[in-house]
């Protein structure tokens, strides 16, 4: 399992990465995030909530209410097209770092 401290800088690129793909509702973006990670991370409802409302206030995703299939109102997250650059951005980020990191976990100088 990974920590939350492992990952904290990550939920964002996380949660933008799904909703790029299709809107959602949070407790849909915490099944998806513990399937996708094959339950190596399973994110907070409120890390997740947290997380989607700084995104919004940074208008990176905006929402919409809606309806679940029982009748019970929910709120649907999309990604904007500034979340789409901030993602983007964030993605080469991430292979930039990873590569460093992977340089000493592997041991090259």
């Amino acid at each position: 399992m990974i920590s939350a401290d492992a990952i904290r800088g990550y939920v964002d690129i996380m949660i933008l990465s799904i909703l790029e793909r299709q809107a959602s509702y949070p407790y849909e973006l915490v099944k998806t995030i513990a399937r996708v990670s094959l339950g190596e991370y399973v994110i907070k409802q409120t890390t997740l909530y947290s997380a989607v409302k700084r995104l919004e206030s940074q208008r990176l995703v905006d929402s919409r209410p809606g309806v679940s299939e029982s009748g019970k109102p929910r709120t649907y997250y999309r990604i904007t097209a500034a979340g789409n650059e901030y993602l983007r951005a964030k993605c080469e980020e991430w292979q930039a770092t990873k590569a460093v990191v992977d340089r000493f976990v592997k041991g090259q100088k």
